[in-house]
């Protein structure tokens, strides 16, 4: 049984900076992810830009130096690496948590490779793992994709890009400049207020020039293996179909945050319960850092507003754990 003080859930840039603050502290820590390092930038699309600057996802005192002022996904991947190698973080990749439980003194974690017992634990899972699904006929055929890495198997084909949001808008505009006849449907308006503003008057052109077809206030209906049926405000409409890329958004870990009585707010955000204070939900010991604060309101948090959880977070355990020792002394 590998007993430990704390352990953090997701190998993210905030389970990272969580475990630098625990290295800080001199705890006894471990970080488990169940993917690559910072898995979910792994799986962003190759050519993807961050919003955010250099300097804003900085962390443990490591200068992120990028050729522009916005990091590409593949400069973020390396600065991470860095950050590991340099304050020698205790990370186990390719480890997932199976089952976790409270008991006497701390939690017990069962994981895809071992099983430990720690005084407190940190959920830092992001959200990037779990699409929210269209739930409409043919979404489970293999035509149908969830994520996005590269514009070349789509070549000369026919897209649907479902969304309005930075990650719809980069597919279309990444397909269509590789020779994709492209169609977006927006279940609104049209393109999110908030998409990247250096990319928004491009999408909008091409729309407004016809080079991308676009459907507004308009669902998907029914996929099928050569089209795709949409509800439009004009009725049903069929379309040929090569591909759906559902760029839908995502969704944290729900059975994760169940599995430990971690209540969620009853509107439409389900955002987990914790004390903004010190990161503590109400399952005394269990702390959450990162976007999974915010439940399915993934727009609030972002690398650059979390990573003073990590401070917080383990300030406060360690405050506690030392309070604990006194007593028992």
């Amino acid at each position: 049984m590998n007993n430990l003080d704390v352990l953090i859930i997701g190998g993210g840039p905030i389970g990272l900076a969580c475990g630098i603050e625990a290295t800080k502290a001199s705890l006894n820590y471990l970080i488990v992810e169940k993917g690559t390092l910072t898995n979910s930038l792994y799986n962003y699309p190759v050519n993807m830009t961050f919003f955010s600057t250099s300097e804003k996802l900085e962390m443990g005192g490591i200068p992120f130096m990028s050729i522009s002022h916005k990091p590409t996904r593949t400069e973020a991947l390396e600065y991470y690496r860095r950050v590991t190698k340099h304050w020698k973080l205790k990370v186990n990749i390719y480890e997932q948590v199976e089952k976790l439980e409270s008991i006497e003194g701390g939690f017990l974690i069962k994981t895809s490779k071992d099983t430990y017992q720690s005084k407190k634990v940190v959920i830092a899972t992001g959200f990037y793992d779990l699409p929210n699904l269209m739930k409409v006929p043919g979404e489970d055929l293999p035509k149908v994709t969830h994520y996005y890495k590269e514009p070349w198997p789509y070549i000369g084909q026919n897209i649907l890009v479902v969304g309005g949001g930075n990650s719809a808008v980069d597919v279309a505009l990444e397909t269509w400049r590789k020779g994709a006849n492209v169609t977006m449907v927006f279940k609104d308006e049209g393109v999110d207020p908030n998409v990247k503003y250096w990319v928004k008057p491009d999408i909008e052109n091409r729309i407004k020039e016809g080079a991308i077809k676009a459907y507004t206030h308009s669902l998907v209906k029914e996929i099928h293996e050569k089209e795709v049926t949409l509800n439009t405000p004009e009725g049903e409409v069929s379309i040929p179909n090569d591909f759906v890329l559902a760029m839908t958004g995502y969704r944290p870990n729900f059975a994760l945050l169940n599995q430990l009585g971690i209540s969620l707010s009853l509107d439409e955000k389900r955002q987990p319960c914790y004390d903004q204070t010190n990161q503590e939900s109400n399952v005394s010991g269990v702390y959450l850092a990162g976007v999974v604060c915010g439940g399915l309101n993934t727009r609030e948090f972002f690398i650059e507003n979390s990573i003073v959880h990590a401070e917080s977070i383990i300030s406060d355990i360690k405050h506690k754990l030392e309070g604990k020792q006194d007593k028992v002394l």
